[in-house]
């Protein structure tokens, strides 16, 4: 069982079931959530003004949000000066539509483990805690 997990976005509904799923399936401890990505980085921000280290293990990104999509998360979230929480978290790209170029492109970011298809499943998270 991971300890954190970040859920990030911008659907309520969305966030609501992945809370029920990732409970259900006792798959974390502590589930935060942010409806965007600026939303997701400010609360890096927050962990990194409060010398906190207890950053979430793995985030499951949305791609398509307002503020700020998942593409722009990750090329915020993997510069230095996020180093102390990306180098211990793992991201897992959670999409509605699965575009091959979307795919690709995730692959290029080395704190991605994986693309998956939305809704997230008990199934899913069970496949994922032996990728973890």
């Amino acid at each position: 069982m991971l300890h954190k997990i970040l859920c990030v976005d911008d659907d309520p509904i969305t966030l609501m079931l992945y809370k029920m799923v990732i409970a259900k399936a006792s798959f974390t401890e502590e589930i935060i959530t942010a409806k965007n990505g600026q939303e997701a980085m400010d609360y890096y921000a927050n962990l990194k003004a409060t010398n906190d280290t207890r950053c979430p293990e793995l985030i499951f990104l949305d791609l398509n949000m307002p503020v700020m999509g998942g593409w722009e998360f990750l090329d915020n979230f993997i510069k230095k000066e996020y180093q102390e929480f990306n180098t211990k978290t793992k991201v897992i790209v959670l999409s509605s539509t699965i575009d091959p170029t979307d795919i690709e492109k995730s692959k290029t970011y080395p704190i991605v483990i994986d693309f998956l298809s939305k809704p997230i499943t008990k199934e899913m998270l069970e496949d994922l805690k032996d990728k973890l």
